[in-house]
C-alpha cells in the first residue's frame, strides 16, 4: 500500500511539474499604448527634465521623426494636430485618410485605423482610448458608424471638454490641464485592472501653453507635467508586466512641432515638420536609427501584436516599421523622359523583391486596385529603372514588395506634360 501511495504521490508530482513547465513555457500576452503628447518639437524633448520619459527610453530608445508626408509632394500634410493624430492611426498621408484640419469633415475610412485593423483580426480582443477630445473617439476612429462597421471601443474616457460645470473653461486653459491629470489617471487605472489589449492616450495640455506662451518657462512645466502623466501609466504597465504573463509595448510621440517662436505651427518648415518616437521596445530594428516619420507607427505596433494586415491595405501604408523584421526604406519614385526611376535604401541583406504598378486608386473608394508586376529585382541595388511601354496614364502607384512588407510611391503628372 506504501509503494501505491508513494508511487501516486510521484506521479503526481511529476504532473505538477510539467504543468508548471508548460506555464512557465506559454507565451506572454502582448499589450500595446501608444501615446500622443500634443505639440512637442523634438527640440524641446531634448532639453527639458522628462525622468519618466527616460526609463522608457532606457529599456528602448528614442529617434527623431518627421510629420507632414514629403514637403511639395503629393504626401505633402498639414502639420496640423487632428492630421498628425489620424496620421498615427492609419498609418498614411493625408491625401488618403482626407483628414485635413480640425474640424475632421470627411475622414476617408476605407485607409482602416489601427483599431479598426486590430478588431477585424481579434474581434475577441480589446481596445481602449482615454482623451481629452471626444472626437478623437467618435471622428478620426469612427466609433459606432457605419463605415467603420460599428467599431466599438471596450473601454473608453473622454469628453470632459464639453463638461463646463466640473471644468469651467479659464482663460489660462488650466481645465485642460486637469482635464489631462484625470485622462492620465483613469488610463492607469484601466491598464491596472482590465489590461487592453491596444489603448491610445491623448494629452493637450502642451498644445495649449505653446499656443499662448510659445518658447516660455510654462511650456516647459506642461512638458515637465505630461512625464508625470506618462509616468502614471508607464507604472501601470510595469506593474502589469510584473504580476502578469504580459508583455507590454509603449510608443509616445507627438503630432507636430512649432514654428521658431513656439506659438503656431501648421506649415512645412523644418521645426514644425520635427517630431520625435519613444518606445520601450528592445526590438527596435535599423529603421529607427534613420529619421522617421509619423505613419512608421502603425506597422510597428502591428508587427508587435501579431497583425496580419490585408494585402491590398498593406501596399497603402506609407510608414516603414521600426519593430520587427525591415528590408528597405527611402523609397520612391520618378518619371524622367518616359522612364520611371525607383530608389530605395537597403536595410537587410535580403535580395529578392518584387516591382508592382498600377494606374487606378480604387481603394479610395472601397475597391481594390489592379496591380501589374514589373519586375523583381535585387533589393541589394537598391534602384531599379523600367519603361512603363504598354501603360500610359497620367497617374501610377508603384509598390517595392520586400519580404518584410511593401513600400509604395505615386507618381501624378499634371495634364498637358
Amino acid at each position: 500500500m506504501k509503494k501505491l501511495i508513494l508511487a501516486s504521490c510521484i506521479g503526481l508530482f511529476v504532473l505538477q511539474a510539467c504543468s508548471t513547465q508548460e506555464n512557465q513555457e506559454e507565451p506572454k500576452a502582448k499589450k500595446a499604448l501608444f501615446v500622443i503628447v500634443d505639440g512637442i518639437p523634438d527640440d524641446v524633448i531634448d532639453s527639458v527634465a522628462t525622468p519618466n520619459l527616460d526609463k522608457i527610453i532606457a529599456e528602448g530608445g528614442i529617434t527623431k521623426a518627421t510629420m507632414g508626408g514629403e514637403k511639395d509632394g503629393y504626401s505633402q500634410t498639414p502639420t496640423i494636430s487632428a492630421v498628425g493624430y489620424n496620421s498615427v492611426l492609419t498609418g498614411v498621408w493625408a491625401n488618403k485618410h482626407n483628414v485635413w484640419g480640425n474640424s475632421i469633415k470627411d475622414p476617408n475610412y476605407h485607409y482602416p485605423t489601427i483599431f479598426r485593423a486590430f478588431k477585424d483580426q481579434f474581434p475577441e480582443k480589446s481596445i481602449g482610448i482615454f482623451s481629452t477630445w471626444l472626437d478623437n473617439r467618435t471622428k478620426l476612429a469612427g466609433a459606432s458608424l457605419p463605415q467603420t462597421q460599428g467599431l466599438t471601443f471596450d473601454y473608453h474616457f473622454d469628453g470632459l471638454e464639453l463638461d463646463t460645470v466640473n471644468y469651467p473653461h479659464d482663460e489660462g486653459r488650466i481645465f485642460i490641464y486637469n482635464i489631462d491629470e484625470e485622462v492620465s489617471k483613469a488610463a492607469a487605472k484601466t491598464i491596472s485592472e482590465n489590461a487592453p489589449d491596444l489603448s491610445w492616450m491623448y494629452l493637450e495640455f502642451t498644445d495649449d501653453m505653446s499656443h499662448r506662451h510659445g518658447n516660455s518657462p510654462e511650456f516647459v512645466d506642461a512638458v515637465e507635467k505630461a512625464d508625470i502623466q506618462i509616468g502614471r501609466v508607464w507604472d501601470a504597465i510595469k506593474e502589469r508586466e510584473a504580476n502578469f504573463n504580459e508583455d507590454w509595448l509603449i510608443v509616445i510621440t507627438t503630432d507636430h512641432g512649432r514654428d521658431m517662436k513656439g506659438y503656431g505651427h501648421g506649415g512645412q518648415s523644418d521645426r514644425e515638420r520635427s517630431i520625435w518616437i519613444a518606445t520601450n521596445s528592445d526590438n527596435l530594428n535599423n529603421h529607427f536609427q534613420e529619421r522617421g516619420q509619423t505613419v512608421d507607427i502603425f506597422p510597428s505596433i502591428a508587427n508587435f501584436l501579431g497583425m496580419e494586415i490585408p494585402k491590398g491595405n498593406a501596399m497603402e501604408l506609407d510608414g516603414v516599421p521600426f519593430i520587427g523584421p525591415v528590408d528597405a526604406s527611402q523609397f520612391k519614385a520618378e518619371k524622367v523622359e518616359g522612364n520611371i526611376n525607383l530608389n530605395w535604401k537597403t536595410l537587410s541583406s535580403e535580395e529578392a523583391g518584387k516591382i508592382w504598378i498600377s494606374t487606378t486608386n480604387d481603394i479610395k473608394t472601397g475597391g481594390e486596385d489592379n496591380y501589374e508586376l514589373v519586375a523583381e529585382v535585387n533589393l541589394q541595388d537598391g534602384k531599379y529603372s523600367f519603361t512603363p511601354e504598354s501603360i500610359d496614364s497620367e497617374f501610377y502607384k508603384i509598390v517595392l514588395e520586400t519580404p518584410s512588407g511593401y513600400l509604395n510611391y505615386w507618381i501624378i503628372e499634371e495634364k498637358g506634360e
